[in-house]
C-alpha cells in the first residue's frame, strides 16, 4: 500500500531549514495542516498539496511517500 509519510515531509522541511509557517504559506494551506501531517493526525493529503509541497522541498513526490511493500512495475514482453 502507498500512503503518505509525513516523518519524511518534516526530515525535508528541517534539512532545508524551512519552518512549517513557510511551508503552509508556500503550499496554501495552514501551520496546523503541516503539524498534523508531519504527526501523523492527518494522514491523506491532495494530489494537489503533495505536488505544492515536492516543488516547495525541491524534493519528487515520491520522497513523501512510503512505498513499503510495493514491488517495481514490470514491462511484461
Amino acid at each position: 500500500m502507498i500512503s503518505f509519510n509525513g516523518s519524511a515531509m518534516r526530515k525535508f522541511r528541517k534539512l532545508q531549514n524551512i519552518s512549517q509557517e513557510a511551508l503552509a504559506e508556500k503550499t496554501g494551506c495552514s501551520p496546523r495542516y503541516i503539524s498534523a501531517l508531519e504527526n501523523g493526525q492527518k494522514d491523506n493529503p491532495s494530489a494537489a498539496f503533495l505536488f505544492q509541497c515536492s516543488a516547495a522541498l525541491d524534493v519528487p513526490v515520491e520522497a513523501l511517500m512510503d512505498l513499503k511493500g510495493q514491488s517495481p512495475t514490470r514491462n511484461k514482453e
